[in-house]
């Protein structure tokens, strides 16, 4: 059975205490002015409002008006664009009759004007839907780089996680996302090694964490769960920490993303869940470890079966291209290696299926 020790726990605070210092750095510098800057222009949406923006658009990040997006972002909205229905504010005046008590005790009907609350539909539109001038960023939009033993490693990542993974084209300009009702993770097709491990980290957090669909987490309230600046802070930490164990640098996008979730410079949501972040990571950690380990073993025992089956193809290959055969007895019996190398294969696959083959 795996276990945490303490040189582990010590390595893992270390790595999380650089990310608080790494925020607090960001948060001081001119470029986070300039990013509060653009950002104030953003509407705060009601808790509802904010519901229904996730129930149409899960992956929605900046979302504004037409209007907005053309005169304070100098964006427009893409042609063929649906937007995303939310609720506006629209109080009228209506005038009521009162009843008071008049100076002679009697009775009287006075008119007054009174404030009454309404709502009206109103169409919004996410970033992803916008084109024009870039918004401000806090890091680089996107991780370059290779990973070593990448397919070993993200093979291992993939049996980690508590959904499957796959890879996909994703057009709204996510890296990638966690599907809770299909119980599925899609990465992004086309990126780097670094950002592939990086994302998968951060969306199998968010089906370890935040799966309100699960058994365990169908007690809890809507009101009670996490909300989701929280959830995308502690998703990002994770991704930060455990690629941070294994020497794969991303600050430079983790840190960015971290802060502009965060609700203020005091980074609150990191704060309060650095314990959920550690623990999480230390698990997913163990949990890679091991089957890391498992495909790498299964390796090392299919080489021998591996190097017979190459053999036999390069056997094969050779007889088939042997004057003799090439006159006319090759037909014979290029069928009867065939069956024979599909059956080799097919041993492999069955003693080690962790392998792909």
């Amino acid at each position: 059975m795996a276990y945490r020790n303490q040189k582990q726990d010590d390595k893992l605070k270390e790595i999380t205490d650089q990310l608080e210092k790494g925020l607090q750095d960001l948060f001081s510098s001119e470029k986070y002015a300039d990013y509060l800057k653009t950002m104030s222009k953003f509407y705060g949406y009601s808790a509802s409002n904010t519901l229904l923006i996730y129930m149409q658009r899960p992956d929605a990040s900046h979302v504004a008006g037409y209007n907005d997006w053309k005169n304070n972002f100098h964006r427009h909205v893409k042609r063929d664009e649906h937007g995303i229905k939310i609720l506006a504010p629209c109080p009228y005046k209506q005038r009521v009759e009162r009843e008071k008590t008049g100076p002679d005790g009697k009775p009287v009907t006075e008119i007054e004007e009174v404030q009454r609350a309404a709502f009206k539909p109103v169409t919004v539109f996410d970033v992803s839907q916008t084109e024009g001038e870039p918004l401000p960023t806090l890091g680089v939009n996107e991780l370059t780089g290779d990973v070593e033993h990448y397919p070993d490693f993200f093979e291992a990542l993939k049996q980690a996680a508590p959904f499957p993974v796959g890879f996909e084209e994703i057009t709204t300009g996510a890296k990638g996302y966690c599907n809770y009702a299909e119980q599925r993770i899609a990465i992004n097709e086309g990126m780097a090694e670094v950002q592939n491990v990086k994302t998968a980290i951060h969306e199998i957090t968010h089906a370890t964490l935040h799966n309100y669909y699960a058994e365990k987490e169908k007690e809890i309230q809507p009101e009670q769960r996490k909300d989701q600046r929280t959830r995308e802070v502690e998703a990002e930490s994770v991704a930060y920490t455990v690629c941070q164990h294994y020497g794969i640098d991303t600050a430079d996008y983790s840190f960015g993303y971290i802060a502009g979730w965060s609700s203020d410079k005091q980074t609150k949501e990191l704060k309060a869940s650095l314990g959920t972040i550690r623990n999480t990571a230390a698990a997913l950690i163990t949990s890679i470890d091991e089957k890391y380990q498992e495909i790498t073993k299964d390796r090392e025992q299919a080489a021998p079966v591996v190097e017979q089956f190459d053999r036999m193809c390069a056997q094969a290959y050779q007889d088939i291209r042997s004057p003799a055969l090439r006159l006319g007895i090759s037909v014979a019996l290029v069928p009867s290696y065939l069956p024979m190398l599909g059956d080799v294969l097919e041993q492999l696959r069955q003693q080690y299926p962790g392998i792909p083959l």
